[in-house]
């Protein structure tokens, strides 16, 4: 880790007002990048889970900003549906936004262990970006330094441009307090110069109190630029509510014709131009520093090529590609898994140990790799399972992957002893996050991709019970959409999940996943498998449902009786109308003609606007 985290630090830290609140304001701790300690949850690391619900519709305020200045590079940027944002903002699609014209980004904002986020990813663009400005640059503070520390293998010298990272942006989710207050949504407000609890509420026509409230602040508190502000609304928010912020303009040069503008760079409160040339000094003088670290990390990456004589292909993923992907020496592998030992065996060919201090799962493979490892190199996002290494021993190949503590969607649905199983909540968080996934590998990544093996074996659960995609080993890219085909009609594993344009012509579009997750979402309703055994026969899940469309009591027999609600009277509380809108949801995806099923963004917002009317 550099010294220019704890320097900037030191230089920024202005301790910001405490009191007993929805989320405590953070004030100018937000610019540390220490990861926070094991005891507790900090407001300079992103807002804590204190929320009614673990997953919610919330907004961010993204100030546009070249080249972020169109609802496309916005939507990129924040993998946030671009018609939404031009919906909310009154814009169209093809406008070139005013430099600083704030603009409205609908996310969908979850628990991940302690903390709430919305997760993006980001390349890095610029040899000149660190953890520091891309957090308070570049997402202008809707991330911070120490969250991107966390959530990333990379120390902060081995970056470089072509990186792929991921990105936890600052949400929250309200309270039962707020939501008792009539709370619906809260926006996270970026803090520019001359802001304060009144103007902002004003902006957003809310009280003063009820903002202040939320952030932990009395309507007299001092804000600082560069930092977040929630602002709890009781409705959605509008275009009205937006404006143009006028700021001063500083040009930052560095030591080659290379130079970067930066709007009000982060210089503190009453900070002078002594301050800001210091800065400059030490952001120059580290950055010499991590060029000649990057020379090392790729040199240790050569060496372990002439050493391991791994495929060509595979190599050019771990040197030079989006991801800095490890190779693991065979010793290691054999070390972490007690050789292999069914003790550690999670699967049949996966296997759980610790490697360089780190659980992870093993992967054996006697098939060429190069096509997946390639496919994770341009990938990251939080909801895809992500790789971390590769080995290559005589024949086999072996991948590494982070590990994933409650094993898959279809052995945690099998459970009689899984209290997180009688959640509506918890399954609607876990089918968003699998459209969440699926959103961004068909619209956020270049080119598009098909996972093309959507099961609820292949979606994995960690211990806070948040969705990864896992098992890319046949995605396929999807620049010719309705083009691609396979001769591999029946893939192990795939029974009940493919769709009939598949099983008819082979045919691999987007569209595939989205009917392979319309079953996975009756499993996820009903607690079954995607064929199951039903009087001494093998059915389909979705005739079964289809069949019952016209019967709610029908509906009703199907849902799993784990999530029966109880009334403290003793007598069962039916929830047909929730379970029609899921199943409903299922039957779209589940349509015969391939362009009529909604796309993964669409899937989305239906699940978000179920889960805001389900209660924990």
């Amino acid at each position: 880790m550099s010294d220019f985290p704890l320097i900037f630090f030191i230089i920024f830290t202005i301790l910001a007002s405490k009191g007993y609140a929805q989320q405590n304001y953070s004030g100018n701790t937000v610019m540390s990048c220490k990861e926070p300690n094991e005891t507790g949850t900090t407001a300079s690391f992103l807002y804590s889970c204190n929320g009614e619900k673990f997953s919610c519709r919330a907004f961010l305020i993204f100030r546009s900003q070249s080249p972020y200045n169109s609802v496309s590079s916005i939507s990129k940027l924040l993998s946030s549906d671009p018609d939404e944002i031009a919906h909310i903002n009154n814009i169209s699609r093809s406008n070139i936004l005013d430099q600083n014209q704030e603009v409205i980004v609908p996310v969908n904002c979850s628990c991940s262990g302690q903390y709430y986020q919305a997760d993006t990813s980001y390349v890095i663009a610029s040899k000149y970006d660190t953890y520091f400005l891309i957090a308070n640059s570049t997402y202008q503070g809707l991330s911070t330094c120490s969250a991107l520390v966390h959530e990333n293998i990379y120390d902060a010298l081995d970056l470089f441009s072509g990186l792929n990272l991921r990105v936890p942006l600052r949400c929250a989710c309200p309270t039962r307090d707020q939501s008792r207050n009539g709370v619906k949504y809260l926006v996270t407000h970026l803090v520019t110069w001359g802001d304060n609890v009144s103007s902002i509420s004003a902006q957003f026509s809310v009280s003063s109190q009820s903002t202040a409230y939320a952030n932990g602040l009395s309507e007299n508190s001092v804000l600082y630029p560069f930092t977040t502000l929630l602002i709890p609304l009781l409705k959605d928010p509008s275009s009205s509510q937006t404006r143009t912020i006028k700021s001063a303009h500083i040009e930052i040069f560095y030591p080659s014709r290379h130079k970067i503008s930066y709007s009000s760079f982060f210089i503190g409160a009453g900070a002078g131009v002594s301050l800001a040339v210091l800065c400059l000094i030490l952001f120059i003088v580290l950055k010499h520093k991590k060029e000649n670290k990057r020379g090392e990390v790729l040199e240790r990456g050569r060496e372990r090529k002439q050493k391991w004589n791994l495929p060509e292909n595979v190599l050019e993923s771990i040197i030079g590609g989006d991801q800095m992907i490890k190779v693991y020496e065979f010793e290691e592998l054999v070390a972490a898994t007690e050789n292999f030992s069914s003790r550690k065996r999670l699967s049949n060919c996966v296997y759980k140990g610790v490697l360089r201090g780190k659980l992870l799962a093993i992967k054996e493979m006697r098939t060429d790799i190069s096509k997946e490892v390639k496919f994770h190199a341009k990938i990251n996002h939080f909801n895809l399972l992500s790789l971390t290494g590769v080995c290559k021993h005589h024949q086999l190949s072996y991948i590494v992957f982070e590990f994933m503590e409650n094993g898959s969607l279809k052995e945690w649905l099998c459970k009689d002893d899984n209290t997180g199983a009688q959640s509506w909540n918890c399954r609607i968080r876990i089918a968003l996050d699998i459209a969440d996934g699926l959103d961004y590998i068909q619209n956020f990544t270049a080119p598009a991709y098909v996972h093309n093996n959507i099961s609820s074996n292949n979606i994995l659960l960690n211990r806070h019970l948040r969705a990864k995609i896992s098992n890319f080993s046949l995605a396929k890219p999807a620049d010719n959409e309705g083009q691609g085909s396979s001769s591999m009609k029946f893939v192990d594993g795939r029974n009940g999940y493919m769709a009939p344009e598949y099983i008819e012509t082979g045919q691999v579009t987007p569209k595939i996943d989205i009917y392979a997750f319309g079953i996975v979402l009756l499993e996820i309703i009903t607690g079954k498998g995607a064929v199951f055994e039903q009087d001494g026969k093998e059915v389909f899940l979705s005739e079964t449902v289809l069949e019952s469309m016209d019967k709610e009591s029908k509906i009703q027999e199907l849902t799993d009786p784990r999530l029966q609600v109880m009334h403290p009277l003793g007598y069962i509380i039916q929830q047909t109308d929730l379970v029609l809108r899921l199943v409903k949801l299922c039957v779209a995806c589940l349509t015969a003609e391939p362009e009529s099923r909604p796309s993964a963004a669409e899937i989305k917002s239906t699940l978000i606007k179920i889960q805001s009317d389900v209660q924990n």
